[in-house]
């Protein structure tokens, strides 16, 4: 069974940094890609960033270099590193990862930057 366990987030001003981990586990034969997507109220939920087994990282076009993912393929953890956060970037955060054809999620955690 593939779970995938968040860690960090909360409530951050403007200018300001988080980390977000993410621990997963149940697959033998590790994760196709690992990620994250935010959903804020209203929104559809939206590709953050995303790394693969072979090291390329996708980042969503609001990123813009102020957020960076990393992953540890052996631990089969990802991580979120968020710097110079915005209001706008206040959302539920997920992490993601992707085994063969199958997608899973942890469970969310709020990310919330005040003005």
């Amino acid at each position: 069974q593939v779970q995938l366990v968040q860690s960090g987030g909360g409530l951050v001003q403007a200018g300001g940094s988080l980390r977000l981990s993410c621990a997963a586990s149940g697959s033998a034969m590790g994760f196709d890609a690992m990620g994250w997507y935010r959903q804020a109220p209203g929104k559809r939920r939206q590709l953050v960033a995303r790394i693969m087994k072979s090291n390329v990282r996708i980042y969503g076009d609001f990123v813009k270099g102020r957020f960076t993912v990393s992953g540890d393929n052996a631990k089969n953890t990802v991580y979120l590193q968020m710097n110079s956060l915005r209001p706008e970037d206040t959302a539920v955060y997920y992490c993601y990862g992707r085994v063969g054809e199958g997608d899973y999620w942890g469970q969310g955690t709020q990310v919330t930057v005040s003005s």
